[in-house]
């Protein structure tokens, strides 16, 4: 029987490109799109269902990893077998969800995606930040990967019904790793390639740094 695939993507203030985003899904195939529009005060919300997708809205801004918990929850209502998350800012290629899911298919509960095993231009801040929150992860919760803070994950239902996260904000995908280590859920780290556009790396400027900033206290406050 074909597992019931949905792609979860948490967005906010995305209406320049969350159309495009959605629509390259529907052209690799992938039709369960659900969007959650975490509180933007733009047109993310509106092009969205206009690009045919399932749009949850958040009335006020609560965080990337409250935006991904309600997608989830939607998911699994909707009866979901396997949930991929995906950033809505066009960064992610869906090319990389057929790798992720053939992983998956070899028994593989959690897939997730990093931006550091390929060798790509990544941004030196972005590289700082996120070996500091590997490093921290990796003593709270004992598991070495090599992108904590990536978007891009899919996981079976195994394991989207095991997460118990506190976050609502970015150290969200950190708890994650938490969430594998208690719950012995078997897992694979792969490469994902990554688009970085003008778009993209504007916004990484202005909330990339902080973000990555806050998550490392917030996880050093929680050890």
């Amino acid at each position: 029987m074909k597992q019931k695939l949905f792609i979860v993507i948490p967005a906010y203030q995305e209406e320049r490109v969350i159309t495009s985003v959605i629509c390259e899904l529907h052209t690799f195939g992938y039709r369960n799109i659900i969007v959650v529009d975490d509180g933007s005060t733009d047109g993310t919300y509106h092009r969205s269902q206009q690009a045919a997708a399932i749009v949850l809205r958040h009335s006020m801004n609560r965080g990337k990893g409250a935006a991904v918990k309600t997608g989830i929850a939607a998911a699994r209502m909707l009866d979901a077998d396997i949930i991929v998350t995906f950033d809505g800012d066009g960064q992610h290629d869906p090319k990389d969800i057929k790798n992720m899911l053939q992983y998956m298919h070899k028994g593989y509960d959690v897939i997730l995606g990093s931006r550091f095993l390929h060798k790509q231009n990544i941004p030196t801040l972005k590289r700082i930040y996120n070996g500091i929150a590997n490093s921290i992860a990796y003593v709270l919760y004992g598991i070495w990967v090599t992108d904590s803070q990536s978007g891009f994950r899919a996981y079976n239902r195994d394991a989207f019904s095991a997460l118990d996260t506190e976050s609502d904000r970015y150290e969200f995908d950190s708890e994650v790793l938490r969430e594998i280590h208690m719950n012995k859920l078997k897992y694979k780290e792969i490469p994902i390639h990554v688009r970085y556009t003008r778009y993209s790396q504007k916004k990484d400027v202005k909330q990339g740094f902080l973000s990555g900033i806050k998550t490392a206290f917030q996880l050093v406050m929680k050890a």
